[in-house]
């Protein structure tokens, strides 16, 4: 079933969606089943299924959901009028939380496994998180730019940078399986960020 659906919602639909987020950041996308989801939201399979008549697309509205929280947060996080260093910084511990937390683990690996089929799936979560704080980091960078903290040329290429930045060491780590990332390395890939950010940007 494609996943471009008009979800129909009702009284329920939250409950469903609050149980599924719970099993999915649990058990992740294989492991989660219509029972154990219809039973932790304490909803009946048939109306479950009057909202989602298919798993993938009960993951993507959970995805969605997710990252469109988490990119609030970041949002939030960013202080438009703060110096660089620091708004930075604490862009970039929001970056790291969520690409190093299990649900964001499990969020990339099935946008990855479903993108040929479900194209949706993907899109959906690029535009409802990593796009929204991208944009959010191009409006810092626009602002500290003009107040002259900041001399950045091409501000899109600039945001990409620093999310990638943020990444280093983290992110493959996390996806394969190999050994978890120590609050003290995701610390030092946060101020590894900032600094080589600074090294070329900052005035």
């Amino acid at each position: 079933m494609a996943t471009a659906t008009v979800l129909k919602k009702g009284r329920k639909f939250d409950q469903v969606l609050e149980g599924a987020r719970t099993v999915f950041m649990r058990d992740g996308f294989e492991g989660a089943s219509v029972d154990d989801i219809t039973r932790e939201a304490g909803v009946s399979k048939a109306t479950l299924y009057s909202y989602f008549p298919d798993k993938r697309l009960l993951f993507l509205e959970v995805a969605r959901a997710e990252c469109a929280r988490q990119a609030d947060a970041a949002i939030q996080t960013i202080d438009m009028t703060a110096a660089p260093r620091e708004a930075l910084t604490a862009a970039a511990r929001r970056i790291t939380s969520f690409i190093t937390s299990d649900f964001g683990q499990r969020v990339y690996r099935i946008c990855v496994a479903e993108c040929d089929r479900f194209p949706d799936v993907g899109r959906a979560f690029y535009q409802s998180g990593p796009l929204v704080v991208r944009q959010r980091l191009a409006d810092y960078l626009t602002a500290a730019t003009a107040r002259g903290q900041l001399a950045v040329d091409d501000i899109p290429l600039a945001a990409d940078q620093f999310a990638e930045l943020c990444k280093a060491n983290l992110q493959a780590r996390t996806l394969f399986g190999a050994t978890p990332c120590a609050p003290a390395e995701v610390e030092r890939t946060i101020v590894g960020a900032v600094d080589m950010f600074l090294a070329r940007y900052a005035v």
